[in-house]
C-alpha cells in the first residue's frame, strides 16, 4: 500500500467508519508488518512527524480532547508505527479481527454517569486521635504536638520543630480513593501519597533512626541527618519505611514503594541515592533504576525499570506501558473512586499516557478506541466487556 492508503485506512479505523473489510485489511497489514524487518523509509511512508500529527489530530477530534497527551510507539517496523499510532493507545499483540469502535451516540449513553478526576486531600489523624480533613482546611497551624507544630502551606503540610526535646507521638496521614497529597516530616524529608494509601510517623525524630510505616504508594525525598545518639555509616540516622514483613532502610535518597494490597507484589524503585530492602532473611542493595519486587518467594530484583512509568501518578498522568486490563482499571479504580467489574475475560496489553486530571469518560473513551474493549458506567461502577 502507499502511503497516502495506509494515512486513509487508518483514519477511517480511528473515525469509527472502517468498513468490516477494512478492518480485516488493518488487521492482516498489522500482522504482516509485525514480521517486517524493514526500517522506516521516508520516501515510501512519508515524514514520521507528519503522519505522527494526522493521527493525533485525528484522536483529538475523535475524542474531543485537545490537550490528551498521547504517546507514540514508533517500533522499527514501518507501516506497523503508522497503523499502531492510528489506534493511538497501542495494544501489544493483535488477537483477531478489529470490531468497530462504538458510535458517538451509544458511548453517551454509556458514559452518562460521568465521575470527576481526583484532587488533592487527605485525613490527618493526631496522637489524640483528632482528625483534620486537609481538603477544607485553612493554611496555617493545625495543631501543636509537643515542640513540633503542625502547619498547612500551598497544599502540602509540615512539620516544624521548635526547638527542645520532643515527647515522641505519632500521627496518620490517609488519602481515601480519588485523593493524594503531600507532607514534609519534622526531618525535613518529603513524602507523597497516591490515592488509597497512609504513613504514620513520629512528629519528631529521636535515638538511632527514622521509622515510619505505609500503605498504599508514596513517593520518598530523604534529607541526610545526624543522629544525636550515634547511628549508621558517619553517625548518619537511618531512615526506614516499613510494610508487614518489608522494611526498607536508607540515608538519603530518592525512592517509591509500591505496596497496594490488591498487587502481585510489593515494589520498591530507586530513582537516587541507595537502598537496603529486607523481607525476613531475604535483603537486597538496589541501585538507582533498578526495582525490588518482594514476593512470596522471595526478593527479586528488575534492572532498567520503567521510571516515567512509575513516577507518571506523582507527575499528573496515568501512562500505561506495555499494560494488562486488570493493572490499568486498578489505578483508575483508586483516583476516580469506582468499583470494577468484568464481563469476559480481556487478554490485551495497553501503551498509552493520559493526564490524571480527566474525566473518567474521556479516558474510557480513549481506551475504547483500541477496539479491544468497551466499558460502560453505572454509578461507581464500571462494566468492562471485550
Amino acid at each position: 500500500m502507499t502511503k497516502d492508503e495506509i494515512k486513509k485506512l487508518a483514519e477511517r479505523v480511528v473515525s469509527g467508519i472502517a468498513t468490516n473489510e477494512e478492518i480485516h485489511l488493518y488487521s492482516q497489514l498489522y500482522e504482516s508488518f509485525q514480521s517486517s524487518e524493514n526500517e522506516w523509509k521516508d520516501d515510501v511512508y512519508g515524514d514520521r512527524e507528519e503522519l505522527e500529527m494526522i493521527m493525533r489530530e485525528a484522536i483529538w477530534k475523535r475524542t474531543g480532547i485537545e490537550k490528551l497527551v498521547i504517546r507514540m510507539k514508533w517500533i522499527r517496523w514501518a507501516a506497523a508505527a503508522v497503523l499502531i499510532s492510528a489506534v493511538s493507545f497501542l495494544i501489544l499483540r493483535d488477537r483477531g479481527p478489529k470490531i468497530p469502535i462504538a458510535g458517538q451516540e451509544t458511548q453517551q449513553v454509556r458514559f452518562k454517569n460521568d465521575v470527576a478526576p481526583g484532587q488533592e486531600g487527605a485525613i490527618l489523624t493526631l496522637s489524640n486521635g483528632k482528625t483534620i480533613v486537609l481538603d477544607n482546611a485553612n493554611n496555617g497551624s493545625l495543631a501543636q504536638e509537643g515542640a513540633t507544630e503542625v502547619i498547612k502551606k500551598d497544599g502540602q503540610v509540615v512539620y516544624a520543630n521548635q526547638g527542645g526535646p520532643s515527647e515522641v507521638v505519632y500521627n496518620t496521614m490517609s488519602t481515601p480513593k480519588g485523593r493524594l497529597y503531600n507532607l514534609v516530616l519534622a526531618d525535613g524529608s518529603k513524602v507523597w501519597l497516591n490515592a488509597a494509601s497512609s504513613i504514620t510517623f513520629p512528629t519528631a525524630f529521636t535515638g538511632k533512626e527514622r521509622k515510619v510505616s505505609i500503605t498504599g504508594e508514596a513517593y520518598f525525598e530523604i534529607a541526610h541527618i545526624s543522629s544525636p545518639v550515634g547511628g549508621g555509616r558517619e553517625g548518619a540516622m537511618p531512615f526506614i519505611v516499613q510494610k508487614g514483613e518489608m522494611s526498607v532502610q536508607v540515608l538519603g535518597t530518592h525512592f517509591n514503594i509500591n505496596s497496594y494490597e490488591d498487587e502481585e507484589a510489593i515494589k520498591v524503585t530507586l530513582l537516587e541515592g541507595s537502598v537496603k530492602v529486607t523481607k525476613g532473611n531475604a535483603n537486597s542493595l538496589i541501585k538507582p533504576g533498578q526495582q525490588a519486587r518482594l514476593q512470596d518467594d522471595g526478593i527479586k530484583l528488575v534492572n532498567d525499570a520503567n521510571i516515567n512509568s512509575i513516577m507518571a501518578w506523582k507527575n499528573g498522568l496515568f501512562d500505561f506501558e506495555r499494560i494488562d486490563i486488570g493493572s490499568l482499571m486498578r489505578q483508575l479504580s483508586r483516583w476516580y473512586d469506582v468499583e470494577v467489574v468484568y464481563d469476559k475475560k480481556i487478554d490485551e496489553l495497553f501503551y498509552a499516557k493520559i493526564p490524571r486530571n480527566t474525566n473518567l469518560s474521556d479516558v474510557l473513551k480513549i481506551l475504547e478506541l483500541t477496539g479491544k474493549v468497551r466499558f460502560e458506567i453505572n454509578g461507581k461502577k464500571i462494566t468492562v466487556t471485550p
